[in-house]
């Protein structure tokens, strides 16, 4: 593996804040990755930043009343915080529309386009004649071709995962007006990767077959199998990177072909700053670039960027892109339209000090090779049985006994023992395990020597040999203390808070990973230990079951908006209600009104007289249906008259989502008409 490690995260959409299944997916993996590469002596650069261009930015602007750049500075503020705050240790974190970015952006199209590299096309684009522009993939809705979803987007669809082009949609509409887009001319550069499938197939499909995640690999396979065609690297949008050609004006960057070029752009940025050469880590064959993205990211990380880097012609491609799948919150796929998710900014207001106990368990619930879930009742059930009644368990025992018997100091003993080979073991099994990015195995590795700690007291008793066996009990707590510091030293890349804490508690400094694999002691005899305090806490039902009503919430709200129940009407008195005379009645006749569709005239019997009614109901009843059906009526509505025929009441119907109407009727169905309903 090379000594240099480039390593980038996706760049995260300013249009809203992060939730957990972004963290799992991407965020805690990439640092637990470069962290880990930080510990066994590489030279790493961790780059992510902002993604502050695209439809979902314009969209969100539309939806507050705002512009988009009073978009991306919210956004990009409570992102980065929330990264700082969950210890993701990006090396550099920027932004899209720096001034940096925009140059590297332009000087990248302009390079390609110098080559020839584009293809200067005119084509027929969607076009929203209300709103007088046209319409980017994302701001056209339309039907699946694939699963029939009547709300795929112009470059995916949500519900199946097929990636689209807006041509492709049935029945397409504009997201701005509502209306049916029109196709009008425009002229736009492409970037023909069809061109480019040799150079895919030789170095995807011959060239990491072994070392890709399946998922990848075969996603790859598949868009090479069905032929590429050229896209579209330039955008009729007036929020973007402005295209830097004279004949270009009023157009921009595709996203992206702007957005990949950012983990260019920050790393000459990151560079500047710390007086280290960016070519180094871009242009050095020896350097190893490992992309972190979701599985929907890989056509773009695998496909479109890679063309880009190998028509600029001096750049480095990617040596691995371990794409994860998605997370799941309570069964149910996350959501940021339907706020169904967990945020992480409010997960750290709601669980203050808590930040490792999310990490350990999103990547104990990594979706590595297929999309995984999360619940509250695990989450609780991770942090109580496991990281404190196994983990923190452990390290409780050992400075509790390490201070009841011996002041806090560190007994004598021996390393030769074969218990302390675990801690080499267990350094190795996390190496092995992380370096073929299996992120849930390397954090059951690290707690397995957690289990090993408390089976070993477990077995020893130190408790009972202190006053008969001194010898055997000095043994124990100093390889115990050993293993105490092994998990200390571990557990960095996975919980970083919790790792500081007890390397604090322990005083102990940082220490690269040769250390502990050589087999040598990690803390001496005679080294004072400081007073113990608890590393986790256990988290209370009632802390839970208040996050649970919180999603109860969403879901409420959800399902009332999506039901098309209409908003309640505004409040009437009581004594406006009690003016309201509803009686059961009897529909004596029914027929239907000449020359309408709708209209059906009725004779009812209402208990104090027959009376005429003309209600719009022909499209969902047959007059011989009605005849002899005991309903509700309203008797003192001021009579009007209808197609000329006098009204001299209303019947009661509930009108359902779909437009078609049910009588409301008693309950008691052989109650006499003229009983007063109320």
């Amino acid at each position: 593996m090379s000594k240099r490690t480039l390593i980038t995260s996706a760049l995260p959409y300013a249009n809203g804040p992060i939730h957990i299944g972004h963290l799992a997916g991407v965020y805690i993996p990439s640092d637990v990755y470069a962290r880990f590469s930080r510990k066994v002596g590489k030279d790493v650069v961790f780059i992510c930043g902002s993604d502050e261009h695209g439809i979902p930015i314009t969209m969100r602007a539309k939806k507050e009343n705002t512009n988009p750049q009073n978009i991306v500075d919210k956004y990009h503020s409570l992102i980065k915080d929330t990264f700082d705050k969950l210890g993701i240790s990006f090396d550099h974190y920027s932004r899209t529309t720096s001034k940096k970015h925009y140059a590297v952006s332009q000087d990248f199209f302009s390079t390609l386009y110098k080559k020839k590299s584009f293809i200067e096309e005119i084509s027929e684009q969607y076009f929203d004649e209300k709103a007088g522009e046209f319409l980017a993939d994302r701001y056209i809705v339309g039907t699946c071709p694939n699963c029939g979803n009547p709300n795929a987007y112009g470059d995916q669809c949500e519900s199946c995962g097929t990636t689209l082009s807006p041509s492709e949609l049935m029945e397409p509409r504009s997201m701005l007006s509502g209306n049916t887009p029109v196709l009008k001319s425009t002229k736009n550069w492409y970037l023909p990767l069809n061109e480019y499938e040799d150079f895919l197939q030789d170095w995807i499909i011959k060239g990491h077959e072994k070392n890709w995640k399946s998922n990848v690999y075969g996603q790859v396979k598949s868009w090479l199998t069905e032929g590429l065609k050229p896209r579209a690297m330039t955008r009729d949008l007036d929020w973007g990177i402005p295209v830097p050609l004279e004949k270009a004006k009023g157009k921009v960057l595709y996203v992206w072909f702007d957005a990949p070029i950012g983990y260019i752009s920050f790393t000459q940025e990151w560079a500047e700053k710390t007086g280290k050469n960016w070519k180094d880590y871009w242009k050095d064959p020896s350097t190893e670039l490992v992309h972190f993205i979701g599985k929907d990211n890989i056509v773009f990380h695998c496909i479109i960027f890679p063309v880009m880097l190998k028509a600029h012609g001096d750049y480095i491609l990617p040596g691995n892109v371990p794409a994860f799948e998605f997370l799941n919150l309570e069964n149910e796929k996350i959501s940021t339209s339907r706020n169904w998710a967990v945020w992480a900014h409010e997960y750290l207001e709601d669980f203050p000090g808590k930040q490792d106990v999310l990490r350990y368990v999103l990547l104990s619930s990594s979706p590595e090779t297929k999309d995984n879930n999360f619940t509250w009742k695990d989450f609780q059930t991770k942090n109580n049985s496991e990281l404190v009644g196994i983990y923190g368990n452990f390290i409780n025992r050992v400075t509790v006994l390490l201070h009841k018997y011996y002041g806090g100091k560190v007994p004598k003993g021996t390393a030769e023992a074969s218990e302390f080979l675990e801690i080499s073991k267990t350094t190795r099994g996390i190496r092995k395990s992380l370096e073929k990015y299996e992120f849930r195995n390397a954090l059951s590795t690290l707690m397995d020597l957690a289990r090993f700690g408390n089976l070993y007291l477990q077995n020893r008793k130190p408790w009972k040999t202190f006053s008969r066996d001194k010898e055997k009990t000095e043994q124990t707590l100093f390889i115990a203390a050993q293993i105490a510091a092994g998990l200390a030293h571990l557990s960095e890349p996975f919980m970083p808070f919790s790792s500081e804490k007890l390397l604090n508690m322990f005083r102990l400094a940082p220490i690269d990973w040769e250390k502990l694999e050589s087999g040598s002691p990690l803390i001496l005899t005679g080294h004072l230990i400081r007073e113990p305090s608890l590393l986790f806490s256990k988290i209370e039902d009632n802390e839970i079951e208040k996050q649970i009503q919180k999603l109860l919430l969403t879901k409420t709200k959800n399902d009332l908006q999506n039901c098309g129940v209409k908003p309640m009407k505004e409040l009437i008195d009581f004594e406006d209600f009690s003016k309201i005379d509803l009686r059961t009645v009897t529909i004596l006749s029914a027929e239907k009104v000449e020359n309408t569709d709708k209209l059906l005239k009725m004779q009812i019997n209402t208990g104090v007289g027959v009376r005429t009614v003309v209600s719009g109901i022909a499209e969902g009843f047959s007059p011989e249906s009605l005849v002899g059906k005991q309903v509700v009526a309203l008797l003192n509505l001021t009579p009007r008259k209808i197609r000329g025929i006098e009204s001299q009441g209303m019947l009661l119907l509930t009108t359902k989502s779909d437009g078609k109407f049910s009588f409301v009727v008693p309950e008691d169905r052989n109650v006499e008409n003229g009983t007063e309903i109320g």
